[in-house]
This record gives structure tokens, C-alpha cells and sequence, in this order.
């Protein structure tokens, strides 16, 4: 089976959509989770409380906290977002956000720039079917034309002869004319 270019980028566009909403949708585990520490417990430092990956660090009042799982975000009533540090100290959620903007808006430009060059590499660079053929169609009707131009004027050459009003020298004889 032959399929073109566009829709193997299309079904590979597809699949990667696919596996993207399958990793990212939430799973219904039913696996017993082992006790852990609550994330009030482990200590005060940023380096400790962010080992475990779902505790929150508030910078402002130096608190660990457990991560608002039901918000994407920690809303600023917990801690603001400037302050708010999650899986690295040194990174905030601003800056992280905006990072992820960043990443994400490149890699969707280079995938958009990729499909767009790969399906412009496989169109010609000269003239397609369609000029070829509406050029030639152009050139036969010229040269219809100018056949039909030729036989109407040898007719009509013909008709002058017939009657004498081009002078001929295959014909010895002319019309006569008064002086």
C-alpha cells in the first residue's frame, strides 16, 4: 500500500498526539503507596524538603509543605509563585514557567518548521504538471492559428490570381491598361 508524504506526517502527528495525551493522562493505580514522611517532617532546609518530589518549598517563610496536587499551580493563598520552589532550589515557579513556555513554544516552531520544509522538498522547483500542460495546449492553439492564418492566405492569394490583381510571372498575360 502506497501512502504520500502528507498523511505519513499527518499519522506520524497523530501518534505522537496519541502518546503524549496517554503519558500525560492520570492513571487509576490501586497499589497500596508505603507510608512516607509527611512533608511537614522533613526538616527545614530546601535541600531536604524538596528530596521528596511531592513536597513544596515556600521561600517566604521557609516552610515545606505538601504540593497542592488538585491545583496545576500552588495558588498564592499557599505560597507565591515567586517564592514557591519545587524539584530544585534555585529555580521558582515563575521562572520554571516560563522556561517551560520557552522549550515548549521552540520545540512546537521546529516541529512546525520541519513538517513545512519536508513537505515543500517534495514539490518540484520547476514548473509543475499543470503549467506544462497549460503551456503546451497554449503553444498547439498558436500553431492551429497560424496553420488557419497560412490556408487563408494562399486562398486568397489564389482568388488574386484567378483574377489577375497580383502580378504573376508564371502568367504572361496581364491585364490591359489604358495610357
Amino acid at each position: 500500500m502506497h501512502f504520500s508524504t502528507r498523511s505519513r506526517v499527518v499519522a506520524f502527528l497523530f501518534l505522537v498526539f496519541a502518546v503524549g495525551c496517554f503519558l500525560v493522562s492520570p492513571g487509576n493505580c490501586t497499589t497500596a503507596s508505603p507510608s512516607r514522611k509527611s512533608c511537614k517532617d522533613l526538616g527545614s532546609s530546601c535541600e531536604e524538603c524538596l528530596g521528596n518530589v511531592s513536597c513544596l518549598w515556600c521561600q517566604t517563610n521557609g516552610t515545606c509543605m505538601d504540593y497542592p496536587v488538585r491545583h496545576v499551580l500552588p495558588p498564592s493563598s499557599v505560597c507565591p509563585l515567586s517564592q514557591a520552589r519545587w524539584g530544585v532550589c534555585w529555580v521558582n515557579f515563575e521562572a520554571l514557567i516560563i522556561a517551560m513556555a520557552v522549550v515548549g513554544g521552540t520545540l512546537l516552531l521546529s516541529i512546525t518548521v520541519c513538517c513545512c520544509c519536508c513537505c515543500c522538498r517534495k514539490r518540484p522547483a520547476g514548473p509543475d504538471r499543470d503549467e506544462e500542460r497549460f503551456t503546451r495546449r497554449q503553444e498547439e492553439r498558436r500553431q492551429r492559428y497560424e496553420d488557419r492564418k497560412a490556408e487563408r492566405r494562399a486562398r486568397h492569394d489564389e482568388i488574386r490570381k484567378k483574377y489577375g490583381l497580383i502580378p504573376d510571372s508564371d502568367h504572361p498575360y496581364s491585364k490591359f491598361e489604358n495610357e
